[in-house]
Parts: structure tokens; sequence; C-alpha cells
């Protein structure tokens, strides 16, 4: 489930709880976009803090929910709810900071790409091990995280970065114990909610305005590829194969 609650500083945090591993189904990804598009449409909401309950912060998409469909519909639902949460993430009108625990794949990737700060814990690990799942998608948002040619080697190879990597390059903001993660995206919040909201609002969308990255056009390009890959039946042997692994 998604959990929205809003402090007094206006301070909104954004909890998402899919038990075992964050994996989220089509309905998540709809659910976490509608809530975040209502957030900020809060003018008493300041800044936003993304977060997850359990042991990862987000393992992508739920793969069995594919599995189980008889048509592409799912596949396209679940296409449509991703862009949906990723773009909700980068509109947001205020500033978001995302908080990283363990394992951050796939779709989690685009969610934390497009965020505007990252908060992450010493056992963060981040990565788009789409390839063994017969997918594309959120390069766009891992290119926004580590160098060009660091990301297409985790592309083509499925390999982690660290937090600590992440930190180096500059993309992540600050590497805590996991037990201060949360208080440690607070802390950031606060400090931003505690300025001029005009300002700050104003601050976001000049910010994007002159992004050198078109997030939502290039990661709907990489989900063309994707289609392609069902289209053609190699998408569902490579999934079969790693269910079985």
């Amino acid at each position: 489930m998604i959990n929205t609650t809003v402090d007094g500083d206006g301070v909104a945090e954004v909890v998402m709880d899919y038990p075992p591993v964050n994996a989220l189904p089509v309905a998540g990804w709809f659910g976490l976009a509608e809530a975040l598009t209502q957030l900020g449409a809060d003018s008493a909401v300041r800044a936003v803090v993304l977060r997850a309950e359990g042991r990862g912060f987000n393992a992508g998409v739920d793969i069995k929910e594919l599995q189980a469909a008889t048509d592409f519909g799912a596949l396209v639902e679940v296409n449509r709810g991703c862009a949906a949460a990723f773009a909700a993430v980068y509109d947001c009108p205020v500033p978001l900071i995302a908080a990283v625990q363990g394992f951050c794949l796939g779709g989690g990737i685009g969610l934390v790409g497009n965020s505007d700060i990252i908060v992450a814990s010493d056992d963060a690990t981040f990565g788009l091990p789409e390839v063994d799942r017969g997918a594309l998608g959120a390069a766009t948002h891992l290119s926004r995280l580590v160098p060009q040619h660091r990301m297409r080697a985790m592309m083509y190879t499925s390999a982690t970065a660290t937090a600590a990597e992440l930190h180096a390059y500059g993309s992540v903001l600050t590497v805590v114990p996991r037990a201060e993660l949360r208080a440690a995206a607070l802390a950031v919040a606060g400090e931003i909610a505690a300025k001029n909201p005009t300002v700050m609002r104003a601050a976001k969308a000049s910010l994007n305005g002159i992004d050198p990255w078109d997030v939502k056009r290039s990661y709907r390009y990489e989900q063309g590829f994707t289609f392609e890959l069902n289209l053609s039946g190699v998408a569902d042997r490579v999934r079969d194969e790693f269910g079985r692994s």
C-alpha cells in the first residue's frame, strides 16, 4: 500500500509498503502517482520524502503479475503506471527527497533518478537488471545517477552500484546508517520546508525548465523496445528463465 502523512511544518511522507520486496503491482504505481499529485496540489505541503518499509526501497514491477496475465494488457498498464509514477516524482511542485535503503532496482531507479535529492543508507545498492527480465527502461534515470559509460556497463551486465559510489559521483547527497535514514531525509526536508514556499516552488519549476534531460520522452522511447521484446516472445522466455533461476 501507499501511505501518506503531512506534519505541521509541511513535510509530507509517502511510504511504499508492498511486502516482501516492494515490487509494485499496476495499482501500486498508479496509486503512488496519485498520492504524489495530490500532495503537490496541497499548498500546505512544502517538501516530500519518498521512502519505503521493509528490506529494500523498491524491486521494480511485480513480475508475477505480468506472468499471470493472459494478454499484453498487464504489460501496457504497468508501463503506463511506471511512467505516471516517474512523472509524478519529477513534476512534484515541491522538492522531493528519496530515502533509499537496501535494494533499489528497476522501477526504483526511475523513482530515485527523477527525485530532487537522494539520501541513502550505507547498505543501499542501485541497479537496473532489466535485461535479465526481458525488458528495457529507466536507463534514462540511471544516467542521471552515474556517468554514461558506467550506466552502459550496469545495463549490459546487471551490475549494481553502492550508495558510497553514487555519493562519490555526487548523485547521493549523504550516506547514513540504516537506522538514521528516515531522520536524515526528514532533516533535509525540514530545512527546505523552512524556506519561503513560493520561492521553493518557483525554484523547482525553474530547475525542471532548464533540465537537459527530457525524461518523459526518453523513457517512453525506451518502453517501445520493451513492447517489441514482448511482442516477439523473447521477453516471456527470459522472464521464465529468470523465474526458474
